[in-house]
């Protein structure tokens, strides 16, 4: 069903072993979402998204070990480090109510709890301890650290995020 939306899922870290697998990085919670897929699509400097069988892929850590068809041996892949991985959207298990994936939370409006107006989220940066939300408005930038305590609520029908910052984050 390639017709199907596509959803960005993860991002090639680097290649691991000799043999043609890539190291993951899944910008869902956990490892599951890839790990059950049969297709993805890596993006091509084009900006092109080109189909690939998935021979197997496994959660290591925070990552995922993909291994895609054809290939078979570390020179085949170095090209594609670096490079964004989608899926078709209806391929993708669903998530927990508390878990999304990354590509649903671009775009919203953030608002502090207090009904200020910090603007759209822009990025996600991973960490290795929590994502942080990369919020814009205007020339403002704000980091948000998105921790449980943080985010409070998340409204993908309204197109919302209601945070409570962290003391001292936006004073200037």
């Amino acid at each position: 069903m390639s017709g199907s939306k596509k959803l960005l899922i993860g991002k090639i870290q680097g290649t691991h072993g000799i043999k043609g697998q890539l190291r993951v990085i899944p910008f869902a919670g956990d490892a599951s979402s890839i790990s059950q897929l049969n297709e993805v699509f890596v993006k091509s400097p084009t900006a092109a998204l080109e189909p690939f069988a998935v021979v197997s892929a496994k959660a290591h850590g925070k990552r995922v070990i993909l291994t895609l068809k054809p290939f078979d041996n570390i020179n085949q892949v170095l090209h594609l480090v670096g490079r964004e991985i989608y899926a078709d959207r209806v391929s993708l298990p669903e998530l927990p109510d508390d878990e999304f994936y990354w590509s649903d939370l671009l775009g919203l409006q953030v608002a502090t709890s207090d009904g200020e107006e910090l603007g759209e989220l822009v990025d996600i940066i991973e960490t290795g301890s929590n994502d942080v939300y990369v919020v814009k408005k205007g020339a403002l930038e704000v980091l948000i650290p998105a921790l449980e305590d943080v985010v409070l609520s998340i409204n993908l029908a309204e197109g919302r995020m209601t945070v409570s910052l962290p003391e001292g984050l936006l004073d200037l």
